[in-house]
């Protein structure tokens, strides 16, 4: 017979459950929290940044492509970066936006066939610290939110473009 002080088994197989409820919760929060630092720390070595020679690193992302923060005319946008794209090319949605005269009618060429689209020059284009204010860009790419923005041939052409492994370095000529 147990003393009287003693926990019943029912008592001792609650308090078990209880203390490896506790333990497995204190392990999950700590994976989590793990992951999430995880995620954070590789996000944050996708972020173009500029070396002292005034050259643009652009980390590949996770989906292949090259993404680059800039500005079209002033407006924040993130940029697909496109070498086989002849021209800047924007969402309709993003030229109002920026306030970009309608320039003037063009057939685009694009990988899903041709489409009508409006081609306007002189525009400052901006990627990363990288500038050049008299850029032509093509409105019309209209593509799921409209938010789609490329960056090709008529920026990139002031630059020396190199892809070296996982990173695309743009170098001002």
């Amino acid at each position: 017979m147990a003393p009287p002080d003693s926990p019943t088994p029912a008592q001792t197989l609650r308090r078990s459950t209880a203390a490896l409820l506790a333990f497995w919760l204190l392990l999950a929060g700590a994976l989590w929290w793990g992951f999430a630092w995880w995620e954070g720390r590789q996000r944050a070595g996708l972020e173009p940044y500029q070396m002292a020679g005034g050259e643009l690193v652009i980390p590949r992302s996770r989906d292949g492509h090259f993404y680059v923060r800039g500005e079209v005319n002033h407006e924040p946008v993130t940029f697909l970066v496109d070498t086989g794209a002849s021209s800047v090319a924007i969402s309709s949605r993003l030229a109002r936006a920026a306030r970009l005269p309608e320039g003037r009618p063009i057939t685009l060429s694009t990988a899903g066939g041709t489409r009508e689209g409006r081609l306007v020059h002189g525009v400052p284009v901006k990627a990363g610290p990288l500038a050049h204010n008299d850029v032509s860009v093509t409105t019309g790419l209209d593509m799921g939110d409209g938010s789609g923005a490329l960056l090709g041939q008529s920026f990139l052409r002031h630059f020396d473009v190199r892809i070296e492994s996982d990173r695309m370095v743009l170098h001002p000529r």
